[in-house]
This record gives C-alpha cells, sequence and structure tokens, in this order.
C-alpha cells in the first residue's frame, strides 16, 4: 500500500507539473504557431508578387527565379528566429550559427559564388544571349544556355563548351551577333605587274551587283600595303548578320574568277635562288 502510494504521489507531482509547465507555455506555443502559419502565408504570397513584378519588367526568367528563392529562403529563416523568439528561446544563439555557418559555407564555395556573381552580372548587363556568337577566353561559339554558374557554347562543329560565368564576365567577350549587320575585312592581293585601277573596278562592280551586300554602308576597296610580292587590297563589305558568311564566300569565290577572266594575276610568294660557283 506504502509503494502504491508512493508512486500515486510522484504521478501527482509530476502532473502538476507538467500543467503548470503548459498553462505558462501554451500562450507562447499558440502565438508562434499562429504566426508561423500567418508568416508562411505571408511568403508564399510576397513570392507571388515579386514572380508577377519581375515578370511585368520582362527581367530574365533564370535571374528572377534565383532572386526570388534567395529573399523567400531569407524570409523563411527570418520566420523561423521569429518563430523561436516567441517560444522564449534566445535567438542570438542561433544568429551566431547562422553567422557561423555562412562564413564556412562562403569560404568552401568561393569560386562558385564568384560564378554566381559573373552568372547575375551577365544576366543583368546582357553583353550576349542566348543565339549569339561569341568569342571568350580562348573558345568560340554559339550561346545554347545561360546559367547561374557556367554559359553553354556550341562550337561550329557542334561541340558543347562550358564556361564558368566568373572568368567569362571578368574576360574579353566579342559578340560577333550584337549588331545586325557585320563589315567582312577582306584581303586581296595583286601583282605589281597589274594594273590597280582595274583590278579596283572589278572588285567594285562585284560588291555593286551582290544582292546580300548592302549600299548603306557602302562598300571600300583601298590600297591597303605595298608588301614584298604583291600588292594589298582592302575589300570592305556590309552584310546582314544571317548573310555574312555566305556573303564572303560569294565575293573571294566571284574575284578569283573575275580576276582569272581579266587577267589580274594573284600572286603567291616566290625566291629567287641564285647559285655561284668558285
Amino acid at each position: 500500500m506504502r509503494l502504491i502510494t508512493l508512486n500515486a504521489d510522484i504521478v501527482i507531482k509530476y502532473w502538476d507539473y507538467f500543467t503548470n509547465v503548459f498553462m505558462e507555455y501554451s500562450p507562447r506555443l499558440i502565438s508562434a504557431t499562429i504566426l508561423l502559419v500567418i508568416g508562411w502565408w505571408a511568403i508564399k504570397l510576397i513570392k507571388k508578387v515579386i514572380m508577377r513584378v519581375m515578370a511585368k519588367r520582362e527581367m530574365e526568367p533564370t535571374l528572377s527565379k534565383f532572386l526570388a528563392d534567395i529573399l523567400i529562403w531569407t524570409l523563411k529563416i527570418l520566420l523561423f528566429v521569429t518563430v523561436i523568439s516567441r517560444l522564449g528561446v534566445e535567438n542570438s544563439s542561433f544568429v551566431a550559427i547562422i553567422g557561423a555557418a555562412g562564413l564556412a559555407i562562403g569560404l568552401s564555395l568561393q569560386g562558385s559564388l564568384s560564378n554566381f556573381a559573373g552568372g547575375v552580372l551577365i544576366i543583368m548587363f546582357k553583353p550576349f544571349k542566348v543565339g549569339d556568337f561569341i568569342e571568350a577566353q580562348g573558345v568560340s561559339g554559339t550561346v545554347k544556355q545561360i546559367q547561374i554558374f557556367v554559359t553553354q557554347l556550341a562550337t561550329v562543329d557542334n561541340q558543347i563548351i562550358f564556361v564558368p560565368n566568373g572568368i567569362l564576365s571578368n574576360g574579353t567577350i566579342i559578340n560577333y551577333t550584337y549588331a545586325t549587320t557585320r563589315r567582312a575585312d577582306l584581303t586581296i592581293a595583286i601583282s605589281y605587274s597589274s594594273d590597280i585601277k582595274k583590278a579596283k573596278d572589278v572588285i567594285v562592280e562585284i560588291l555593286n551587283n551582290h544582292k546580300m551586300i548592302l549600299k548603306d554602308p557602302e562598300p571600300m576597296v583601298l590600297v591597303k600595303d605595298l608588301a614584298e610580292s604583291s600588292i594589298n587590297l582592302a575589300v570592305r563589305p556590309w552584310s546582314a548578320i544571317d548573310d555574312f558568311f555566305v556573303m564572303r564566300s560569294d565575293v573571294l569565290e566571284q574575284i578569283r574568277n573575275a580576276f582569272n577572266k581579266e587577267g589580274i594575276e594573284i600572286p603567291f610568294p616566290q625566291r629567287e635562288l641564285h647559285i655561284i660557283q668558285k
């Protein structure tokens, strides 16, 4: 009987303790729960509003989604810390833990963060876009996809190159398709025995009659160099970006055929060898 009475006293003691604790913390628990529900709903609403605003401003989809995710995760962390502090837990320790974790992650992902920053700069300032043909970091190709950390290029022989955005944004980028028109810089060599004016007239006629060559800006034919074994003419026709390579090939072919027909010599390097016998 004494043992049963002792156990009953212990149960009553702990029941009273838990009841007191529950009555003391129940207002905090209820308010923290309400705060969590309202905060979670507000974060979802904020995300929808932000995505709509970015869509109206025609921001890059990749950048807008990533920035929205960063903002939402930041709000979630703040909500978590607020709910914990509402329950009576000191939030200074959580802030210290979050700060230490952020520092450790930043040091371990230094290269990735650099690539991320480069990706943000590329997407924001748009030195190139998907479909442009660029040259950078010793490689060239058509931009297939701009991701947060890397940019995908497809070479002319259909190889895919992944260029980190960090070095891509900090280096020199040549965008061949940024403008709507492009000029071909051709050098045509003729021999010193050929008539310069006749050669220029033949080239001008070809340029004026070519359908892909623009009239404005006007194509030019100039004497570029008096080289060791040739007179070099600078040929400068303009065309639309989509017609550039076909136009360039046609012009070279037509100049070659016209020179053969008109008897204008295209020289090749020659050396004279003198043998002195003693």
